[in-house]
C-alpha cells in the first residue's frame, strides 16, 4: 500500500501526521533561511569581483590592478593616476556603463520579483502590463519626429513618461467595480502591447533612414550610449523604487496565501496592487528609458532565487535586485567583448539566453499543474 492509498482512521494518527508535516515544513523554511545569508554574501562578493574586471576588459585593455589603483586615487585612498587615455576610457566610458548596468539590472530584477508577487505567477514580468512597450513608443516617437525639447534627455524623458502613462491606462481599463482582476489586467496588457507595437511600426514608416537606424538600435537594447548624465537621470527613480520595494515583502508573503486569507490578515489587496504596479512602472520605465528594451531579466532572476532560497519576499525582493545587477553587468561585459571590436545588442543577448529558460519554466509549471505528461 502506498502513502496515497493509506487511510487514517485514528484521530491521534491524523494529528501526529499533521504535526509531522508541520515540523517538516518548518524545517524546510529554516533550511532555506540558512541559505539566504551565504547567498547574499556570494552575490555581493561576485559584484565586487566583476566590477573591476568589467572595468579592465574591452577594446582598450587596462590591467585590473590599474583599475583598482585609479579608483583608490579618486577616492583619496592612495593608489595612482593612470595615463590620460586610460583615465578617460575608465571614467568617461566604462564606469558610467558599469554603474548604469548595475542600476538597470537591479531595477528590472526587483520589478520582476514584485510583478510575480502581485500576480502570484512565476511567469509574470514587467513587460506583461505594457510598461516596456509603452516606454518604447515614447522613445521611438521622439526619435522618429526629431523632437529635441530637452536636448540629450529628450528620448529618455519621453520613454519614461510614456511608460508610466501606459501602465496607468492599462490599470484604468482593467479596473471595474472598484476592483482589478489579475487576469483582466494581463489581458489588457497584452492588448496594449499589440497596440503599441502597431504605433512603433507606424513611426518607423514615417521616420528617415538615420532615425530608423537609431530606433532599431534602441529597440534591441544597449548600454553603449551610457554617460554620467544618464546615470544621474535614472538614479533617483532607481533609488526610490529599490528603497521602497522591501517594505512590501511581508504583505506580498501574505498575498501569496490567496486574496481572501490576505484580506482577513489585514492586507488591503487592491491598494497593495496599485502601489506595487506604480513601483514596478517607476523602476521599469526608468530602466528602459536609458537602455532600450532588455527582456527576460525580470523573469529569470527572481525565479532562480526562488528555486535556491524559497518564495519568501524578504529575501527575494532585495536578492533579485542584487542578482539582476550581477546578471546584466555580466551580460553587458559579454556583449561588448565576445565579438570585439563589434558589439552585440544587449537585449538580443538576454533574449537568446532567457527564451530557453522561459520555455523550460513554462513546461515545468504545466507539469506541476498536471497539464502535460
Amino acid at each position: 500500500m502506498t502513502v496515497l492509498d493509506a487511510e487514517v482512521d485514528d484521530p491521534a494518527d491524523e494529528r501526529a501526521g499533521g504535526e509531522a508535516g508541520a515540523e517538516a515544513a518548518e524545517g524546510a523554511v529554516r533550511r532555506r533561511r540558512g541559505v539566504t545569508w551565504p547567498l547574499t554574501l556570494g552575490l555581493v562578493v561576485a559584484l565586487l569581483v566583476l566590477v573591476p574586471v568589467a572595468g579592465a576588459l574591452g577594446a582598450y585593455a587596462i590591467p585590473v590592478e590599474d583599475v583598482l589603483a585609479s579608483v583608490q586615487h579618486r577616492l583619496g585612498l592612495g593608489g595612482r593616476e593612470l595615463d590620460r587615455v586610460a583615465e578617460s576610457v575608465l571614467w568617461n566610458v566604462r564606469f558610467p556603463r558599469i554603474v548604469l548596468a548595475l542600476l538597470v539590472g537591479a531595477s528590472l530584477g526587483c520589478a520582476g520579483a514584485l510583478m510575480q508577487g502581485v500576480f502570484g505567477n512565476p511567469l509574470a514580468e514587467p513587460g506583461v502590463i505594457g510598461i516596456s512597450s509603452g516606454a518604447a513608443v515614447g522613445a521611438v516617437g521622439a526619435i522618429a519626429f526629431g523632437v529635441n525639447v530637452l536636448g540629450t534627455w529628450t528620448v529618455s524623458a519621453f520613454a519614461f513618461l510614456a511608460g508610466l502613462g501606459t501602465v496607468l491606462v492599462v490599470y484604468a481599463m482593467a479596473r471595474s467595480g472598484g476592483r482589478t482582476e489579475v487576469v483582466t489586467l494581463i489581458l489588457t496588457g497584452i492588448a496594449v502591447n499589440a497596440f503599441t507595437g502597431a504605433l512603433i511600426g507606424l513611426f518607423l514608416f514615417f521616420a528617415d533612414a538615420a532615425a530608423i537606424q537609431q530606433i532599431t538600435f534602441w529597440q534591441l537594447g544597449s548600454l553603449s550610449q551610457a554617460t554620467w548624465p544618464k546615470v544621474v537621470a535614472v538614479l533617483p527613480c532607481a533609488v526610490l523604487g529599490l528603497g521602497a520595494a522591501p517594505f512590501f515583502a511581508r504583505r506580498l508573503d501574505l498575498l501569496a496565501l490567496g486574496e481572501r486569507p490576505a484580506r482577513h490578515l489585514g492586507v488591503e489587496v487592491e491598494r497593495l496592487r496599485v502601489v506595487l504596479i506604480l513601483v514596478v512602472a517607476l523602476l521599469t520605465a526608468a530602466a528602459v528609458s536609458v537602455s532600450g528594451i532588455i527582456g527576460f531579466v525580470g523573469l529569470v532572476v527572481p525565479h532562480l532565487l526562488r528555486m535556491a532560497a524559497g518564495p519568501g519576499h524578504r529575501f527575494l525582493v532585495p536578492g533579485s535586485a542584487l542578482l539582476g545587477a550581477l546578471v546584466l553587468l555580466g551580460a553587458d561585459l559579454v556583449a561588448r567583448t565576445v565579438a570585439a571590436p563589434a558589439e552585440l545588442p544587449l537585449g538580443v543577448l538576454t533574449a537568446l539566453l532567457g527564451s530557453p529558460f522561459f520555455f523550460w519554466l513554462l513546461r515545468r509549471t504545466r507539469r506541476r499543474q498536471g497539464g502535460w505528461a
